[in-house]
């Protein structure tokens, strides 16, 4: 009992992730604060856009990312039961009949004529084997592919966290492009009754050839930068709709309409530090694979020891069918087996020096990949409070150039100042239009940024509940 409780090599100890002393870092001129509150695991239903919600539930059942990422959770549960079954005994059974005769020139056949007879032959038996896992081999093994499931299953989180970002982000950026064609539709708008205005005014004698010609290369100009956006924003919703599993243009008549950017909430809760190794995916995977490396030196380092095997068998086999299954047909064996390495040209220490140097990889991969993470989480709150204030500023620029485009356009009616005045201001109100829509846009882009580097999302869809009953959810195309 006492061997049987040893296990060899070392146990795994649970990382612990570093935690930087600043973390929600706020900015007191943006007006939405990032707060260390409980993180709202459903953080795109805090744009309240139906739509975008509708759009998120539809790709967590079809995305084919997902899909594929489920499958090969369920190759990596069927490899765990491989692996796991050498913990139990094997058992099988055997049976077969057949019409024999032995060479009378070789070996003599069983009834001691020399092969000058054929006979019958009936054997059936049973047997069993058990590998007694007195130094911890087989439950290491074990423990590495539930550590190797735990990859798996981590990997599905990655894939369903990204799937959620990639859907809102698309969302938002089509509805930017369409906010944009908007502005550019209605500068469009005033160029043309510019243009009008300085026909009229050549009719009149009062502007010149060149005013016309001016106004109308302004409508030109305006005009020119439709089709770019119409072509962006085919392929956002293209985007989308492969996200959902959906073919080119599936969803152009549900996204096509205008609607306003969604905005962030006045406060995005971000959770407390101490929880981001719990949340991030790609920091539980790295722990996952770390434990996995460290199981399989247990592994290693019981190869070197000896292998004993408990193996049976009993049956009967006879030459008769009347004599088959009689007492003195049967046949057993009983006993112990081992082996021991006693010389493999040092193929054994090779492969425990192999897994110690995979172990400092793994050890070094999950301190990388935690400070990564709060490298991402660093720049993306800092990208959060930059776009509001970059907002905010553009919003008093186009406030100010639309005062100076009317003023402009008076003036010029009144024949104060030239038409290049008109032209330049309208030119600057378009660009700090565009500019202030595409900040409009950074902002939300910038929190669901927040959002994927704090690893918030799969936790509401994908729970451990879920994993533990052996549920993958998984939409069949």
């Amino acid at each position: 009992m006492s061997l049987t409780a040893c296990t060899v090599g070392p146990d795994f100890q649970k990382p612990e992730a570093p935690q930087p002393a600043d973390w929600a870092k706020p900015a007191r001129s943006a007006p939405s604060q990032a707060v260390s509150e409980p993180l709202n695991e459903r953080w795109w239903e805090t744009f309240h856009d139906p739509q975008l919600s509708a759009l998120t539930q539809r790709a967590l059942t079809s995305n084919l990312d997902l899909q594929l990422a489920s499958s090969r959770l369920q190759q990596s549960r069927a490899a765990r039961q491989v692996i796991t079954a050498e913990r139990y005994p094997h058992s099988s059974a055997s049976g077969s009949y057949g019409r024999k005769r032995n060479s009378g020139k070789g070996l003599n056949d069983p009834s001691g004529n020399n092969g000058d007879e054929a006979f019958n032959l009936w054997d059936a038996g049973f047997s069993a084997s058990w590998e007694l896992d007195f130094w911890g081999r087989v439950r290491r093994e074990t423990e590495a592919a539930d550590a190797n499931l735990e990859v798996a299953e981590n990997d599905r989180r990655g894939v369903l966290l990204t799937v959620l970002a990639d859907t809102a982000q698309n969302y938002i950026q089509l509805r930017g492009v369409q906010n944009t064609r908007a502005v550019t539709e209605q500068n469009l708008d005033v160029a043309r009754h510019s243009l009008k205005l300085s026909q009229l005014r050549l009719a009149d004698g009062v502007a010149t050839d060149l005013d016309v010609a001016e106004a109308a290369a302004q409508v030109a100009a305006i005009e020119a930068r439709l089709p770019a956006l119409e072509q962006r924003q085919a392929q956002l919703i293209n985007a989308i709709s492969l996200l959902m599993g959906e073919p080119p243009q599936a969803l152009a008549q549900a996204l096509s309409t205008d609607a306003a950017v969604p905005q962030s909430p006045l406060q995005v809760a971000i959770g407390l530090p101490s929880q981001l190794a719990e949340r991030r995916p790609d920091i539980r995977q790295a722990e996952a694979r770390l434990h996995a490396a460290t199981a399989n030196i247990g592994v290693a380092k019981g190869d070197f020891y000896p292998r004993i095997t408990l193996s049976g068998n009993f049956g009967s086999q006879a030459m008769q069918l009347s004599d088959f299954g009689s007492w003195g047909s049967r046949a057993f064996a009983i006993g112990p087996q081992f082996s021991l390495p006693l010389f493999d040209g040092g193929r054994l220490r090779g492969m425990l020096q192999l897994r110690e140097a995979q172990q400092q990889e793994a050890a070094i991969a999950y301190q990388q990949t935690v400070l990564r993470a709060w490298h991402e989480i660093d720049d993306q709150l800092t990208a959060y409070n930059a776009s509001q204030r970059r907002r905010d500023s553009l919003a008093e620029a186009v406030h100010q150039n639309q005062i100076a485009l009317r003023t402009a356009q008076q003036q010029y009616v009144e024949g104060v100042v030239d038409f290049v005045n008109v032209l330049t201001v309208q030119s600057a109100l378009l660009a700090t239009q565009e500019q202030w829509v595409e900040s409009s846009t950074g902002v939300s882009l910038a929190m669901i940024g927040l959002y994927k580097a704090l690893g918030g999302g799969w936790q509401s869809v994908y729970p451990a509940a879920q994993l533990a009953a052996g549920s993958l959810d998984v939409a069949r195309p």
